[in-house]
């Protein structure tokens, strides 16, 4: 079986660490900064960062609208953290002028948990990727607020608060999987992009 063919957005964030997850899975990744590099791909990870900044970026280089097209035509998508806010159709806490991508029918809350000083660590039940519970890295994370009702809810927090989510093709966390080494959200991502090739 040929190695599925998947990009990473590479304008700003933790670029390095998605694509060495994702190649550790055997795929074939791709930076995606140019639309023609989007072409080339069968799915698309957007990772954690600076999402103001990865949203001026994208409209500055292009891909901005790519992007929103690849995601209305069923491109599977992957979020983190400032991922899930580019995928989020509505904000709450948005800077001025800030845009997303779309896709995902929720409200996000940015930096829901404060600043980077108050970042932390938890474990989660996720039903989706099976046991152990999922050790997730919330840094500055945003928090999913309001879902539409065909939103799969995949993982909350103990107080509620929705942290993990899927819609379709699209898969978001609040949290950064690729930096402690587990790899089940990767590879539902990857399942997820050999279901819509095949």
């Amino acid at each position: 079986m040929t190695a599925p063919v998947v990009g990473v957005l590479a304008l700003q964030g933790d670029v390095r660490e998605h694509a060495r997850v994702l190649t550790g899975l055997g795929a074939e990744v791709v930076l995606v900064r140019r639309p023609e590099e989007l072409a080339r791909v069968r799915g698309l990870v957007l990772p954690g960062g600076e999402s103001s900044v990865i949203d001026k970026l994208s409209r500055s280089f292009g891909m901005r609208d790519p992007i929103r097209s690849a995601i209305r035509g069923g491109m599977p998508v992957y979020g983190t953290c400032a991922g899930l806010i580019l995928l989020a159709d509505r904000l709450t806490n948005a800077i001025d002028g800030q845009q997303t991508f779309g896709g995902l029918d929720v409200t996000v809350e940015r930096n829901a948990f404060g600043s980077q000083t108050e970042s932390f660590e938890a474990l989660l039940q996720v039903p989706a990727v099976g046991d152990p519970p999922v050790r997730a890295t919330f840094i500055r994370a945003p928090v999913v607020v309001a879902t539409g009702p065909t939103v799969d809810v995949l993982a909350r927090l103990d107080d509620g608060r929705i942290v993990a989510v899927r819609h379709g093709r699209v898969l978001a966390t609040s949290f950064h999987p690729e930096l402690n080494g587990d790899t089940r959200f990767h590879r539902l991502f990857l399942d997820t992009v050999g279901a819509a090739v095949s």
